[in-house]
């Protein structure tokens, strides 16, 4: 396991209930203090699994394994990586005898427990070679091949695109709630709602605990909701397809205006993503100006 950030520390810990697992993060202690070492640590074929930011941390290492690995050896890349970069990483893997399977990893910082739902893509081979560390890391039912090189950060760009339009539709609602004419207990409604309701969700679940955390006004969060890109590109998808997707491009807009607004259905989305992701949340006096609108 290579990264053992919030994603990677946990399922390195799920997987050593059944594997044996080395490790390498030059920011924590690891078994190893560098990939030419790590790979010293397996015996062919190899299993080397990237739990990194996607884009150029994840594309520095890839490149660098590609000089340490053998034929037969498997790179994955578990991070939230641009569907089309593991299309191009897969070809040129191949080119080094080295298979290359893209996984798209769901769960956040409750994974350790509950299990992570997989989004694996690449060849045949390569993901039934993954099936035990699969097995180990998802809960049952909750990993598939969902097809070939590219298609398993795909899905899990579409996923995160759905997550998107959920959180803003329940944002949307407590913010009506909150500005109503009625006294509502925020953090109360939330709560019956996880019983019986045609809304009820693990996302609900985790709301009413950010409630329970910090009050039914969130006054400790700061209404600034951050995006990660895999929305931007679940969008850019549908142009390029022609597939209208509005609810899930209006959620990224609303984030967008979250940056310059002061509104509450910012900080339900700001205490979600805290909740299920362990994403940092911006102290409420804090301004709200940021620099890099990409981050």
């Amino acid at each position: 396991m290579i990264g053992l950030g919030r994603m990677g520390s946990g399922m390195t810990e799920r997987l050593r209930r059944e594997h044996e697992v080395m490790t390498y993060d030059r920011s924590v202690e690891s078994t190893a203090d560098s990939l030419a070492e790590l790979v010293t640590q397996l015996d062919p074929p190899r299993v080397l699994w990237l739990m990194v930011p996607a884009g150029e941390v994840t594309e520095q290492l890839f490149q660098e394994l590609l000089g340490h690995v053998e034929p037969d050896d498997v790179i994955v890349d578990g991070g939230n990586s641009y569907f089309r970069d593991s299309i191009r990483r897969h070809d040129e893997a191949k080119e080094h005898g080295v298979r290359f399977v893209d996984v798209g990893v769901s769960g956040g910082v409750w994974g350790l427990e509950a299990g992570f739902c997989l989004m694996a893509g690449g060849d045949d081979d390569a993901t039934a070679t993954l099936a035990p560390a699969f097995d180990s890391l998802a809960p049952e039912n909750g990993w598939a091949d969902v097809g070939g090189p590219g298609s398993g950060h795909f899905v899990k760009m579409v996923h995160n695109g759905i997550e998107y339009g959920l959180m803003e539709a329940y944002a949307e609602g407590f913010e009506l709630m909150k500005h109503s004419q009625f006294d509502l207990d925020l953090e109360q409604i939330a709560g019956i709602w996880r019983y019986g309701s045609v809304v009820r969700s693990w996302l609900l679940d985790l709301l009413y605990e950010a409630f329970k955390t910090n009050g039914s006004n969130l006054e400790k969060i700061a209404p600034y909701v951050e995006d990660s890109g895999e929305g931007r590109w679940t969008i850019n998808e549908a142009i390029n397809q022609s597939v209208p997707v509005p609810a899930i491009a209006s959620a990224l807009f609303a984030r967008f205006a979250s940056r310059n607004e002061i509104n509450f259905g910012a900080k339900v989305q700001a205490a979600l993503r805290n909740q299920f992701g362990g994403h940092a949340v911006r102290a409420a006096e804090e301004r709200l100006e940021d620099p890099d609108p990409s981050r």
